[in-house]
């Protein structure tokens, strides 16, 4: 198994806890010069573990957002460069912290938080809103593209936002919503405290641990350093 290919296997609970390294040490760090170099290794070892598609899409959300409230920083500040820099790091910071997560599927963290004993409340939860999201999406592309074949016009009118777009949207949703509902239930998911097993377990192997054990060292030779 290659690097570049292992994102497809990072242990959900494995990408959750880098991903709080990120944002934790990125925020607190992002006034210093350490922080940009942190954020650059970051970079660097997502990319070695296959999470460049990821990177590559948000680095023109960062270009855009990060690069504009920069500027202001930087002109509201009296010219500081080091408030533009600041800036950068916090929304470098973000996006970076947002990578690791893109990589979990909702079925691989729901057996990972079912094996360390995580309320079902949680469990289920999670499990529904990360399902959901990719479906919100397709919903929102098919509605579009029934707008355009009717020739409805431009969202940025209010009345064809409301009726052609929204109404058709929400409504979309709540079928969804009771179609995830009662599957859940045929699935035999519950709330209470009824035993249950893992088909296919979720574990921590060498790859994980290399992964985690890059951000410690970083974190480590940045503040030592």
């Amino acid at each position: 198994m290659s690097f570049l290919q292992y994102k497809k296997n990072l242990n959900p609970i494995v990408a959750l806890i880098s991903t709080l390294i990120i944002m934790v040490f990125g925020l607190v760090m992002s006034t210093k010069t350490e922080c940009s170099y942190f954020l650059i290794g970051t970079t660097l070892w997502l990319v070695l573990f296959g999470c460049y598609k990821q990177l590559y899409k948000l680095l023109i959300v960062f270009i855009l957002f990060g690069g504009f409230f920069a500027i202001i920083a930087y002109f509201t500040m009296g010219r500081n460069l080091s408030a533009a820099i600041s800036m950068l790091n916090r929304f470098g910071t973000v996006f970076l912290a947002i990578v690791p997560s893109t990589s979990i599927q909702a079925v691989a963290m729901t057996r990972n938080l079912s094996q360390i004993k995580v309320p079902r409340y949680i469990t289920l939860g999670m499990l529904i809103t990360m399902s959901f999201i990719p479906v919100l999406k397709v919903e929102i592309k098919r509605v579009r593209e029934a707008m355009k074949t009717r020739g409805a016009g431009s969202l940025l009118n209010p009345k064809i936002f409301y009726r052609a777009f929204l109404i058709p949207l929400v409504t979309r949703i709540v079928d969804i919503s009771d179609t995830l509902s009662l599957s859940v239930e045929t699935r035999g998911f519950t709330s209470g405290k009824s035993k249950y097993t893992i088909y296919k377990k979720e574990t921590i192997n060498i790859l994980d641990i290399m992964y985690l054990l890059g951000f410690v060292v970083s974190i480590v030779l940045m503040v030592v350093l």
